[in-house]
């Protein structure tokens, strides 16, 4: 029977796939390719969800959750060891299956008059399924075109119509899936499934749209669709500009915000907080015409990707909202509490969301305006990149996503939200953006700070109707609370400079303390133990007096007379005791931390001759209590740096580098393998001692390194400058935004000249 002619289970690897060569050595390519680039994520997935078992238990506050948590992490043990070749081995079977018909749909009821029978659905179900979708839904949006192009590549391999997002092979609800399968091998708990899953999402998918740009990539090398690699446009895009004067100058691309000068967008940022941006054009027209622009690159885009989608019946009518309805159901949604799930949604479900609910009311299918269309996708795109740069768990990144839908209908209301840097919705998404930055360490989160930006969002949340202004009032709160932090974090930033400074000059202070007792001791050779206690305990007055009084005073030229009589009484072994030079001795410690029977004991030592073999228990007490003892500026206990290796040239020319740069100047430094970045200000440098002084975004002291230190960091990677030109986050994120689309026509152009040539 023709039903019989499907197996009844389909091919689980591709060596059993019976697919043609090509074909084969062609998914075989891109499986080994994925599971490589794949390979460290997925090793650092087993080992924090093994140590977020092992903390959560550690944690728990009565012993049955910490016994449930050891008996996952018990179970976890005991099959970890399966979880990453499972997971493999079912992105096999997606990619062997990929000539493999689909299944049939279940024989439901089709009627479209009535609902079909309703059932209760384990809330462990929707829980997992829900948690997948989103996960796979933000890399959707994150890859939208390359998610478009591998499916044509991926249908040509199949023989068969293109793939979509939910069928890819190797796209991110296959990965959602195999981990799903991967998952329940381990005997985990529910709970712990999704625990494992957050974190797949944090450490395995963080970077997944650049993989699948390079899995795309690969298959045009391989001579699938090769000519997709270039998109044809129809027509050159003028600049998206909001400079009049500025358009015939520019590059026909489009730039729909102002951008620094070169020289200025390089020059090394100092400020506390974003830069000032540009003045933007007020002229509404003008921003009307760059957004109409922009908008005719989403149309050519659009047109494009209908034309990638599978060849089938022709879709039925449907209803075009307009945009006051769109913008009436958002701002329903927007009225709704936070437990209803407002904010767990990304713009693409809520989009849909929309669309579903305008087919309840009507009766029949609902689309969105062009314009409304190209809203929902150039603010997806934006989110998108946004999410990238922020921190998951900071204080402020529930605020960003808290923001979506206001901002959506300021979108909607006003375009030049996406060509003003200015407009005041995008100013207060900058800035709650920022405040959960990736750069951001846990010491940067003000309390005072998050109050302020919770506070502002819900100003927006609960009271912006059309009023641009209650943006721009939020942000005024914030901003204003900003300014107080900067005002504290530069006073904290100007005492720990000042200390800094403090002991730079104790260092030349000691330096040269050292040399004028050098000069005075000479070739003379004195005992070892006198010399011990010349060097630390005598220098350290010496250090205070040219601190104090400086080298030409009088009191420095007392001690320094002081030492010569100390070194021709540690000589002369004949000499009577002078009870006066012991008593300057010793009140002339008691100022560096020298008290009592110590001090006495010291200045005895000092002021006269003894061997080094004269009672031998009492100077090892004395030099134990020495050798604990910090010196005079220095904390108990410090480790001398040993002088480092010569540079290489590379750092050698990023040493030089550093030390032209002014003080204040941020560096990114990398904190770990996962490409995990802080921010930190160079408060403060010493040509003299190379010492660096770093703090935090609130003035708080994080260390000291080296100006050598930190050059070999930056010519290893591991540091970088930042520049004027990544001082907005959320310009930032619209400028990689409008990179791909300038990419995306830019191939298109080449793509049709070479075909006209």
């Amino acid at each position: 029977m023709p039903a019989t002619a499907h197996p009844a289970s389909p091919p689980r690897s591709l060596a059993a796939a019976g697919l043609p060569p090509r074909v084969r050595r062609t998914l075989e390519r891109a499986l080994s390719f994925v599971s490589t680039e794949l390979d460290s994520g997925l090793s650092s997935l087993v080992s924090e969800f093994e140590q977020e078992l092992f903390r959560l238990a550690d944690q728990a506050r009565n012993p049955g959750l910490e016994s449930g948590y050891m008996a996952t992490l018990r179970a976890f043990r005991a099959n970890r060891a399966d979880l990453v070749p499972r997971f493999l081995l079912a992105l096999e079977g997606a990619l062997a299956t990929l000539r493999t018909p689909a299944l049939p749909p279940a024989p439901a009821p089709l009627d479209t008059g009535g609902f079909g029978p309703l059932s209760l659905v384990e809330d462990s179900v929707m829980d997992e399924g829900t948690v997948l979708r989103e996960i796979a839904s933000r890399q959707e949006g994150r890859a939208n075109l390359s998610l478009h192009l591998l499916g044509q590549r991926f249908g040509v391999l199949a023989a068969a119509p293109a793939f979509d997002a939910e069928r890819l092979p190797l796209g991110p609800q296959c990965l959602c899936r195999a981990i799903a399968t991967a998952a329940h091998t381990l005997e985990i708990e529910h709970d712990a499934r999704l625990l494992l899953y957050r974190i797949f999402d944090r450490v395995v998918m963080q970077g997944y749209a650049r993989v699948l740009e390079r899995l795309d990539a690969q298959l045009g090398e391989d001579g699938i669709l090769p000519a997709l690699t270039f998109v044809p446009m129809r027509a050159r895009a003028e600049p998206v500009e909001t400079r009049p004067h500025a358009r015939a100058a520019q590059p026909a691309t489009p730039t729909p915000a102002p951008r620094p000068q070169a020289e200025d967008a390089q020059r090394p940022y100092t400020g506390w907080g974003a830069p000032d941006t540009t003045d933007d054009v007020e002229d509404a027209k003008a921003h009307e015409a760059a957004y109409a622009r922009l908008q005719a690159l989403m149309s050519g885009r659009r047109e494009l990707l209908r034309k990638f989608q599978p060849r089938g019946d022709t879709p039925l009518p449907r209803r075009q909202l307009a945009t006051r309805e769109v913008s009436d159901a958002l701002r329903l949604l927007q009225q709704q509490p936070d437990a209803g799930g407002r904010n767990a949604r990304g713009l693409l479900e809520i989009k849909r969301s929309l669309l579903a609910q305008a087919r309840q009311r009507s009766g029949e299918g609902a689309s969105l305006a062009p314009e409304d269309e190209d809203a929902f996708e150039l603010l997806g795109m934006l989110y998108g990149h946004i999410e990238e740069e922020i921190r998951a768990d900071a204080p402020a990144a529930p605020l960003v996503r808290e923001l979506q839908i206001p901002v959506l209908r300021a979108a909607l209301q006003d375009h030049s939200f996406f060509t003003r840097q200015r407009h005041p919705a995008r100013q207060l998404l900058n800035t709650v953006a920022e405040s959960a930055a990736s750069w951001h360490d846990d010491t940067a989160f003000d309390p005072r700070v998050q109050a302020a930006l919770r506070a502002a969002v819900a100003h927006v949340v609960g009271n912006y109707e059309s009023d641009l202004s209650v943006f721009a009032e939020g942000n005024a709160r914030v901003q204003a609370q900003l300014q107080a932090q900067t005002r504290t974090a530069e006073l904290q930033e100007r005492r720990h400079v000042e200390a800094a400074r403090g002991r730079e000059k104790l260092v030349a202070a000691r330096g040269r303390a050292d040399e004028l007792m050098q000069t005075i001791v000479g070739d003379r050779r004195l005992p070892r133990f006198s010399r011990a206690l010349l060097d630390q305990a005598w220098a350290d007055v010496l250090t205070l007096t040219l601190l104090r009084h400086g080298e030409s005073s009088e009191e420095t030229d007392r001690q320094l007379e002081t030492t010569r009589r100390i070194v021709d009484a540690s000589l002369q072994a004949a000499c009577a005791a002078d009870a006066a030079l012991q008593a300057d001795v010793e009140s002339a410690l008691g100022h560096v931390g020298y008290h009592g029977e110590e001090a006495t004991v010291i200045a005895q030592r000092l002021t006269s001759h003894r061997s080094d073999e004269d009672d031998a228990a009492s100077r090892t007490e004395l030099a134990m209590k020495l050798k604990a003892r910090a010196r005079l500026g220095e904390e108990a206990g410090a480790v001398r740096r040993e002088k480092p290796p010569a540079r290489t040239p590379d750092e050698q020319a990023q040493y030089d580098h550093l030390r032209t740069l002014p003080f204040g100047t941020w560096i990114e430094f990398t904190t770990n393998q996962q490409g995990d970045v802080v921010r930190r200000r160079m408060s403060w440098y010493s040509p003299m001692t190379d010492h660096v002084l770093f703090v935090n975004q609130r003035g708080q002291r994080t260390g000291e390194q080296s100006l050598d230190a930190v050059a070999r960091l930056m010519a290893s990677g591991n540091a970088r400058v930042v520049t004027a030109d990544r001082g907005h986050l959320v310009d930032r994120a619209w400028q990689a935004a409008m990179g791909a689309l300038r990419s995306f026509a830019g191939r298109g152009e080449a793509r049709m000249t070479e075909a006209t040539a």
